[in-house]
């Protein structure tokens, strides 16, 4: 089969692209087409891309796009439709906000690894607070009213939507009135499972905040409950809150922003937790990671980590996405005590392996 994937943009590294790389894995030889590459902001994760075959829409040719990407996205639906995809017998789309789906395959199949329907588009909270402005405000949501229309439309002619969680599920459902079927996003157990990155029995040295700087992950949540109440936290991410975080830091909170793989494997093996302030997440790759190390998790009790962490035996939940309810969910945490082979072993279903083998029987369907 002559196979092609297709994803948004390239510009952060997170769980979209760890997908994107497992498809790659199972299919290496298909074209990646994308609406730009950002090598910059990509930072040291470049590289995992750089061999690849990648091809841009004509977005990338839009001077100064990799600033103006988001007030520009009413544009993405068209830049992928106008790509020439007929040679293919099979696109998967990997595709959230910047309208990957919409890519046209005339001659064969499209199937849709859906993240999550564009959550600045049906209410759910974004990774900026662009409504404080009224004149963004104003112009947003004109263009989110146009593109909430272009999506439906775009949604009906994707072939076999696969959704990353049930949750997602549910949102492909709600606001396409389309079926889907989960695949849950793959998490390495091999890296994960490396004898020379296994906790201790002391339980960990210290808590640990993975994710993304932005509004709707929480990361200033983690760093003050920590702050005050004196507990070891180290942060790894990047975004636009970084600023922000140094000058919330203190002694006992670190900033080390983007790490690789084996620097981030290493965080985990010592980890005493994972802090997870994430509000109605679509999946979450990270607490899964955390958890194939052995890592409980303390989440906030919405979207895709009441699929994989289980209150009380690989983590706790708090309801409250605030300081006062994070602070109760870590004095809650240290009274408890975790079995780490168990974390590790309910973390196992969803592995790498798991995701190719559904892959494969969808494509093959």
């Amino acid at each position: 089969m002559r196979i092609a994937l297709a994803h948004d943009y390239l510009r952060e590294y997170g769980g979209a692209e760890r997908v994107l790389e497992a498809l790659h894995e199972i299919y290496p030889e298909a074209p990646v087409y994308t609406a730009f590459v950002d090598k910059k902001s990509l930072g040291i994760h470049y590289k995992k891309f750089k061999k690849w075959n990648i091809k841009t829409t004509w977005m990338a040719d839009i001077p100064f796009i990799k600033k103006l990407y988001s007030p520009l996205r009413f544009l993405a639906p068209h830049a992928f439709a106008d790509l020439d995809l007929s040679k293919f017998d099979l696109v998967i789309s990997s595709s959230n906000a910047y309208y990957a789906k919409a890519v046209k395959v005339r001659n064969g199949k499209h199937l849709c690894y859906c993240h999550t329907p564009p959550r600045s588009l049906y209410g759910y909270s974004t990774s900026t607070s662009w409504k404080k402005n009224i004149f963004v405000r104003i112009f947003g949501e004109l263009i989110n009213f146009y593109l909430r229309q272009i999506d439906f439309k775009i949604a009906q002619k994707v072939d076999v939507f696969i959704a990353n969680s049930e949750e997602t599920k549910r949102r492909i459902e709600k606001f396409y009135r389309r079926d889907s079927v989960v695949v849950f996003p793959p998490v390495s157990v091999k890296d994960a499972m490396d004898p020379g990155l296994r906790r201790d029995d002391s339980g960990g040295e210290y808590y640990l905040y993975v994710n993304r700087l932005a509004l709707a992950k929480h990361p200033e949540i983690a760093v003050q409950v920590c702050n005050k109440l004196n507990l070891p936290l180290k942060v790894v991410g990047t975004g636009k809150m970084l600023n922000q975080l140094k000058e919330m830091v203190g002694n006992t909170v670190e900033i080390l922003g983007s790490v690789d793989d084996k620097k981030l494997n290493n965080l985990y093996s010592a980890a005493k937790a994972l802090i997870y302030p994430v509000e109605d997440e679509d999946f979450g790759m990270i607490p899964v990671e955390a958890m194939m190390h052995g890592v409980p998790v303390i989440a906030h009790a919405s979207g895709g980590p009441l699929e994989t962490v289980l209150d009380k035996k690989t983590g706790i939940f708090f309801e409250d996405l605030n300081f006062k309810g994070l602070e109760e969910a870590i004095k809650k945490f240290e009274k408890q005590k975790f079995d780490k082979n168990k974390i590790k072993k309910h973390a196992g279903k969803f592995s790498k392996k798991e995701f190719e083998r559904k892959i494969k029987k969808l494509v093959l369907f």
